[in-house]
């Protein structure tokens, strides 16, 4: 199976214990987790500079810099969707796991949906 660099939105310090951030837009920092096999390998941190840079799809650009190829989200907007889609990047939806690392034990377990176009917020942050 293909390595998975998950990126999971975060409140506080990054890490596996941390809390998630419910929109990721707002988040203080991302968890970059490395997934081979279904196993969490390698934990990083990638910070989220403040809206003004860039607004919402400035993530795109910093996870796709960081080399993630997917993240976890409980809700977006549709143009940071739009935006990951486009670079190649997948949007897990998980709203019920308030936990970095067991979101992100869902994912790699193959139990969190693809987030589609229907599941966006349509609110404008």
């Amino acid at each position: 199976m293909a390595t998975m660099k998950l990126a999971v939105p975060t409140l506080g310090q990054p890490g596996l214990d941390s809390e998630r951030s419910g929109h990721f837009g707002h988040c203080d920092c991302f968890t970059l987790l490395t997934i081979e096999d279904g196993e969490i390998t390698e934990v990083a941190a990638i910070d989220n500079p403040p809206h003004e840079e860039g607004g919402c799809l400035r993530p795109v650009g910093l996870l796709q810099e960081a080399g993630a190829n997917a993240i976890v989200a409980a809700g977006m907007g549709m143009r940071p969707l739009m935006g990951f889609q486009n670079a190649g990047i997948t949007v897990y939806f998980e709203n019920q796991t308030p936990g970095v690392g067991d979101a992100a034990k869902k994912v790699a377990a193959g139990e969190c949906p693809v987030m589609s176009a229907d599941q966006a917020c349509n609110h404008h942050h």
